[in-house]
């Protein structure tokens, strides 16, 4: 993703997957403990949905968008691990293995 957005703006921003389809609206973003970079979003994925995590790296912001290089189905069935808490390295490592992505180094 673009390293120079500041991830506040992410906040609010409307997101799609792969083949562009809504999937929900930006609910909060996570930064890497050892960067400080933006890693994780949390995608709110209706009014009484729940938030899926995606990854930041291979996504882009398009037109004030976040679009997801992945299946709407593949982040719907993302772990959930509710927002508004540290997310542990085991955690993100079962992020890392739901998205097929190499794990980041420590």
């Amino acid at each position: 993703m673009q390293t120079d957005i500041d991830p506040r703006n992410l906040i609010g921003r409307k997101a799609f997957d792969r083949n562009g389809a809504r999937i929900g609206t930006v609910d909060e973003v996570y930064l890497d403990d050892a960067t400080g970079a933006p890693e994780w979003a949390a995608i709110r994925t209706g009014l009484f949905g729940r938030d899926a995590f995606v990854p930041l790296e291979p996504s882009e912001l398009i037109d004030g968008s976040l679009h997801i290089p992945f299946e709407r189905s593949l982040i719907r069935d993302a772990p959930d691990f509710g927002v508004g808490r540290h997310l542990s390295p085991e955690q993100e490592l079962q992020l890392y293995h739901h998205y097929a992505l190499d794990v980041a180094p420590p």
